[in-house]
């Protein structure tokens, strides 16, 4: 039953159903209305009109009495009767019948007596010095008359009279017809107003489905504008404008939203960067600071005379120095590539080539470790990168292999092997070194930076900590791969370049 009246709620809601019912309602009353004029009106002004046809003939038999040369009485009275469907009965003075339409109505008034009651008995309607009007109603039929009692000029007595039952009749006839108008009237305008309801409502409908979408930020849908010059269709080209201009607006909101969360993002990247600059220049400047201050102390209040041993002072203080200045500089840049601020300027080069130069930079570290490198690749592989930091890259994995070279099974040896895989169009660059295995829990933690897996890794043998996060950065802003994979008889570092197309 919920369900029901829910579903009859919902269809009221409908522009169609309520059309249909305004229709309906107007169709109806304008029924009833007219209902109420037949009944009221129509009696009246048949009345009316019959007492005016009663009024004219009364005076044209008058005329005929007073005037009877050339026309034949009778004759024409029977032409009046048959024309107006009037019943006409003249008598004389002595009550004698001069001539009757109809004997039934003859029949009806007998004696002069019982004739002037049974007028008399009946409904006023006009009254004059000429004639009366009368309502009357046969008791034994149960007709109704209008009729006109008159004396002649000549002194005859006319008496005129119209049935009015039919009339009664009409207005009951008309009544039931316009029932069954107002049926079928309902009925045609159910159609009507369904189709009509339908081509204004399906437009309203589109211009609805069209403003929820806007109020989901959905501007696809447009109203299809017709040749129409009528209010829904401006209307709708209002709607598109409308549609248009939010949707530019909101997609200006957007970009200004991308633009201020990348500024906020690069502010908080910044900030970040500032924190994680100065947590790591304070926590790696402790070391040489405190060496440089010691040794300046030392310097000032002369604990050793000598000039060598000033001079050792001095050197130490320098060297320091200058391990402070390589260490702040590779932060910064470290900073810059970690935090997207660095821009490469890519081309294209041999890769083998490169790697023949850094270990030609790299003669004095090898020799002394007493260890040659050996190079497995052709002689050409052409990469696109930014040559400056792939030499870097491959500085830091060579300088990393001779720290840690050992002899395994009396071999001691570093190579570079260059792997090209066509289909993924990369080539993978190894840098694999004789030695101790990394652990497992180290092999993550070796990237970060400042982490030394080691006390081999001090400040000894001149490093700051920051190589292999060197080679995370240039490779993550290049987004290839790199890692280091523990080999059964030492450690091997790779990273991937991509080939020149």
């Amino acid at each position: 039953m919920g369900i029901k009246m829910e579903k009859i709620r919902n269809a009221l809601k409908s522009i169609r159903v309520k059309l249909f019912l305004l229709v309906s309602l107007i169709i109806i009353l304008l029924i009833i209305f007219l209902i109420l004029i037949n009944n009221l009106v129509f009696g009246q002004f048949y009345l009316y009109s019959k007492t005016k046809d009663l009024k004219e003939v009364y005076a044209v038999i008058n005329d005929y009495y007073n005037d009877p040369s050339d026309i034949d009485i009778d004759s024409e009275l029977e032409k009046l009767a048959v024309n107006n469907n009037f019943d006409i009965l003249i008598k004389d003075d002595e009550n004698i019948n001069v001539f009757t339409s109809n004997k039934d109505f003859l029949s009806t008034f007998g004696e002069m007596n019982a004739m002037t009651n049974a007028i008399n008995a009946g409904e006023l309607i006009e009254e004059n010095d000429e004639f009366i009007i009368r309502k009357l109603k046969d008791n034994k039929t149960g007709i109704s008359y209008i009729m006109l009692s008159a004396k002649l000029d000549n002194g005859y007595l006319l008496y005129i009279r119209i049935p009015v039952s039919s009339i009664e009749e009409s207005v009951k006839i008309s009544n039931n017809f316009l029932y069954l108008i107002a049926g079928f009237t309902i009925l045609i305008s159910a159609v009507i107003v369904s189709f009509v309801s339908k081509k204004f409502t399906e437009p309203i409908l589109e211009l609805n489905t069209i403003a929820k979408n806007m109020a989901n930020l959905d501007f696809s849908h447009k109203y299809r504008i017709t040749d129409a010059d009528d209010e829904i269709n401006n209307l709708g080209k209002s709607i598109n404008l409308m549609s248009d201009k939010l949707e530019s607006t909101i997609k200006q909101l957007r970009r200004t939203n991308i633009e201020l969360e990348r500024d906020i993002e690069e502010k908080s990247k910044i900030d970040e960067m500032r924190k994680s600059f100065i947590s790591d220049v304070s926590h790696e400047l402790k070391t040489p600071i405190a060496l440089i201050q010691g040794y300046s102390e030392g310097l000032l209040e002369n604990v050793n005379t000598d000039d060598e041993s000033r001079k050792f002072y001095a050197e130490v203080i320098l060297d320091e120095t200058n391990k402070m200045d390589k260490l702040v500089k590779q932060l910064l840049e470290l900073m810059k590539l970690e935090y997207g601020k660095r821009e490469f300027s890519d081309t294209e080069f041999n890769i083998v080539e490169l790697e023949k130069e850094v270990v030609r930079k790299s003669k004095v570290m090898l020799e002394e470790k007493g260890v040659e490198v050996k190079i497995d690749s052709p002689d050409e592989i052409n990469v696109i990168a930014d040559d400056f930091y792939i030499e870097q890259v491959i500085t830091n994995y060579l300088t990393n292999a001779i720290k840690h070279v050992e002899e395994v099974d009396g071999e001691k040896s570093i190579r570079i092997e260059n792997n090209v895989n066509i289909e993924k169009n990369k080539v993978r660059v190894k840098v694999f070194n004789t030695g101790i295995n990394i652990k497992e829990e180290d092999l993550a933690r070796i990237w970060n930076r400042f982490y030394k897996v080691d006390e081999s890794r001090n400040r000894a043998d001149g490093g700051t900590g920051i190589g292999l996060s060197f080679v995370k950065a240039i490779m993550t802003n290049y987004k290839n791969d790199y890692g280091v994979i523990n080999k059964e008889n030492g450690v091997e570092f790779y990273f991937d370049l991509d080939l020149k197309i």
